[in-house]
């Protein structure tokens, strides 16, 4: 027996209607989020279905279970675990820039661990939900037949929120997918408002008295805007990951936001600290979005046993609920940028994402750039807005229509009373009213209705006061739908009060540079630092904020943990974009960027210098140099003049030590029995000062000491007594160049600093010019109470303060203005104390 009706048909066309309804099946109903609300049906789904159960933000948790049960019986008749998959996506923050779920439980980790099992958790609606679902009572959205006809559902939700962009979506479809990052609310908040402030309408005006059609529902204009994609990003920087982390290459990002198709480079945030004994660790504190931290911690042991990363002696995850830490130790003597730049390469810390802006504009799927979205959005809200306002229009004539009929009732109180007495029944008596008065039945049920307190006078003042009220509501709802201006307005207000309540700074930092156009000095910002080394061949880097500054005569701080006998040898301040030349006592030269030095606490002791540098055997560094990268290019008449301990003097032009070998080059022959001690810059015309720990001196021009090569060994700048030898040297212009403000104090002083803390400043002026090679002036008083001269320094009205170190490693700050300035044959005043009475100053330098 036949059942039904069989049509032959080709197996060919066949297969190719089914796959193309399975496919649109899958884009429409699953897969692709909706333009409107920015949201996949199942989402759209737990939230409605979660608004009708009343868990709105300030209700009671409810089981997770209760909420997949109601939306899979009600709306989404798929599989419970899928539904709970969605929910606690929504939950989760780092999977959601602004989760739209407040969960309570265990929701899962950035490790891959999954939620507890949906009986064990609970959720209700997060407070920015609320913009989602607000005025879904009022006609605003569409509502179809739910998946068995016995309920309705919403086609799509008001959303206030521009939530498209702010929840991102992830779906692959049959023959597409869509990828859409997160991004920062206040950002696409400014976005859109500055669209509406530079949109356009059509101007259509409705006819006066129209609105009072209840069936009526006004034209919508649609918004256009001339706004470029580059002025949008301006606004729009880029994504705004959960897992925060660093975004490169902003031709890219304007790239993927004009077409709609992109990728975007995401790397975590790692830093290199210092640990103890001179050893490095990396630290990771971000990570890429959507990497599974636990994997990735996994793939750096992995590359470590395989030794394609060496270096590395330890991992550990110090991750907790402060936020991710996951710590890396590295061997001493190791490369830590290296290696960094070795797990950027070879592991997850670095990701692409493949950004695709795939969504559903009337329900076909389409590719939208970055401001095709933002107008959907806009032309979305219009409409919103203005259904709302006709629902309120509607409802307020209602109120109205009813508060006329009881304000009559009111002015003849009496008659009604009678009237509604000498009925049989209600319904006489509702009749009898409408003969009698003029009025509607429904203001004639309004009438019966009404409850005997309301005929008390402050109640029939209530009545009167709610009609004025209910009137200004149509007047102000009439004006709004007769001019879609001001609906715009209506728009804009409301996106400024979602960036007041919900708006944060953006946690994911955007370079604009490409990765291959970065150098390590991009990552580094531009800081002053105080370099420190100490006579054990020990450095160290810190901000220059460290150091309080303090009167003159006090004890200061401890500055730097010092092994025994060891004392601080020189102090200075340099950028950390400055290169760092390094001189030894030998007469050679290395190289190093400031940032590269190890960045210390002010108790620690530092990195031993012959991690950094290749030093010979009884080599030490004995001169640093901060160098700008202006120096060696831009000026080749500059000039590095070099001092060694028993006065000898050398000038070599500077652009001989552009290129310097991570092997070092000679930078001046030492002869025996001496070694380089000071380097300076110089322009070829400035003036030399040497000053010796005997309290001599001698002033020069540097034309006395004519260029030499690399590898000369120089000329005498100062004869020397028995058991003197030169404690420091000093470039200035021969000419001064004053302020233009003359009233702004002008000075130029050598500081010069004894080895028991006194000190003084002494003009310039007074010391005169003499040939190199002679015996020099005194330059300072040398007695027991004062010991050797151990420091100078030149200083003008640009100084503000000095940094002061013993041998010990106390420090102290104080202002320049509090030295007094002496004369030449003087002692000086009490700079610093010690808190042990056999310390003495080691080094000196001014900020």
């Amino acid at each position: 027996m036949n059942i039904g009706k069989t049509t032959p048909t080709e197996i060919t066309e066949e297969m190719e209607r089914s796959y193309l309804d399975y496919a649109m099946s899958v884009i429409v109903s699953r897969a692709l989020p909706d333009i409107r609300d920015g949201l996949k049906p199942v989402h759209r789904r737990i939230l409605y279905s979660m608004y009708e159960m009343g868990l709105g933000p300030t209700a009671k948790r409810t089981k997770s279970a209760k909420v997949v049960g109601n939306t899979m019986g009600r709306y989404h008749p798929h599989g419970d675990a899928a539904i709970y998959d969605a929910l606690v996506r929504m939950a989760q923050d780092f999977s959601m820039r602004y989760p739209l779920i407040s969960g309570q439980g265990n929701f899962g980790s950035v490790d891959g661990d999954p939620a507890a099992a949906m009986r064990y958790t609970e959720v209700r609606l997060a407070p920015i939900s609320q913009e989602m679902l607000a005025d879904l009572g009022k006609e605003t959205v569409e509502f179809t037949n739910n998946f068995d006809a016995t309920l309705k559902e919403p086609l799509f939700l008001p959303a206030k929120l521009p939530n498209l962009l702010l929840m991102g979506a992830e779906g692959i479809a049959v023959g597409m997918a869509t990828k859409i990052p997160p991004h920062n609310l206040g950002e696409v908040v400014r976005a859109l408002i500055y669209m509406i402030d530079h949109g356009r309408l059509p101007e259509e005006k409705l006819e006066a008295g129209s609105q009072k059609e209840s069936h009526l529902q006004p034209p919508t204009p649609k918004f256009e805007s001339d706004v470029s994609t580059e002025e949008l990003l301006k606004f729009i920087k880029g994504p705004d990951f959960p897992t925060a982390g660093e975004i490169y290459d902003a031709e890219e990002i304007k790239n993927t936001y004009a077409t709609g198709r992109g990728k975007i480079i995401v790397r975590g945030k790692a830093q290199i600290e210092e640990e103890k004994a001179g050893k490095f660790s990396i630290v990771i504190t971000q990570i890429p979005y959507q990497v599974n931290k636990a994997r990735l911690v996994a793939k750096i042991a992995q590359l470590v046993r395989e030794k394609k990363i060496n270096g590395i002696t330890d991992i550990r995850d110090e991750s907790d609920r402060r936020g991710i830490r996951v710590v890396i130790e590295l061997k001493r003597g190791s490369r830590p940028k290296a290696i960094l730049n070795s797990l950027y390469e070879y592991t997850d810390l670095q990701t692409t994402f493949p950004a695709n802006f795939v969504v559903l504009v009337d329900r076909v799927p389409k590719t939208l750039n970055l401001k095709q979205i933002l107008t959907a959005y806009i032309r979305h809200r219009q409409e919103i807005v203005i259904k709302r306002s006709v629902f309120e229009l509607k409802q307020s004539q209602k109120r109205a229509h009813i508060l006329e009929g009881l304000k009559t009732a009111l002015r003849f109180l009496d008659e009604v009373i009678s009237t509604i007495k000498k009925s049989k029944d209600a319904e006489t008596a509702k009749t009898n009213l409408i003969k009698k008065f003029q009025l509607t039945e429904v203001q004639a049920q309004a009438i019966l209705d009404m409850q005997l307190k309301r005929l008390a006078h402050l109640e029939q003042q209530k009545i009167e006061d709610e009609y004025q009220m209910v009137k200004e509501t149509i007047a102000y709802l009439t004006d709004l739908l007769s001019h879609p201006k001001k609906i715009l307005k209506v728009i804009k207000g409301e996106l400024k009060q979602l960036a007041k309540k919900y708006a944060d700074e953006r946690k994911t930092k955007v370079f604009p540079q490409k990765l291959s156009e970065f150098t390590q000095e991009d990552f580094v910002p531009k800081e002053e630092v105080i370099i420190t080394t100490t006579n054990d061949g020990y450095i160290k880097r810190l901000p220059v904020g460290t150091y309080k500054s303090q009167r003159r005569g006090g004890k200061g701080v401890v500055g730097m943990t010092t092994k025994e006998k060891d004392e601080v040898a020189q102090i200075l301040t340099a950028s950390t974009h400055d290169n760092i030349l390094f001189f030894t006592n030998m007469g050679r030269v290395f190289s190093q960027k400031a940032y590269e030095l190890p960045e210390g606490s002010r108790r620690s002791k530092g990195q031993a210098i012959v991690n950094l540098i290749d030093l010979r055997e009884e080599e030490k560094v004995t001169a640093i140099l901060p160098i700008k990268r202006q120096q060696t290019k831009d000026n080749r008449q500059q000039f590095l003049l070099m001092a060694t301990k028993k006065g000898t003097v050398k000038k070599t032009k500077i652009s001989k030590f552009k290129n310097i070998r991570s092997s070092g080059i000679i930078a001046i022959k030492i002869k025996k029995g001496d070694q380089l001690c000071w380097v300076k810059p110089t322009k070829g015309d400035d003036h030399v000062m040497l000053v010796t720990s005997q309290g001599r001196s001698i002033r020069f021009s540097e034309k006395d000491a004519r260029p030499m090569g690399r590898t000369a060994a120089g000329v005498r700048g100062i004869r020397l007594k028995k058991g003197d030898f030169l404690v420091g040297i000093e470039v200035f212009p021969k000419n001064f160049t004053k302020p233009k403000d003359k009233r702004r104090k002008f000075f130029q002083d050598l500081l010069v600093v004894s080895e028991k803390g006194l000190g003084k400043r002494t003009p310039i002026a007074l010391f005169p010019l003499q040939k190199r090679g002679g015996v020099g002036v005194k330059v300072a008083r040398v007695t027991k109470k004062t010991g050797k001269i151990v420091a100078c320094q030149l200083v003008t009205q640009k100084d503000k303060q000095i940094v002061l170190t013993s041998r010990a490693a106390q420090v102290i700050k104080l202002p320049l203005k509090n030295i007094s300035q002496l004369g030449r044959n003087t002692q000086g005043v009490i700079l610093m104390r010690f808190t042990d009475p056999k310390d003495k100053v080691a080094a000196m330098t001014a900020i």
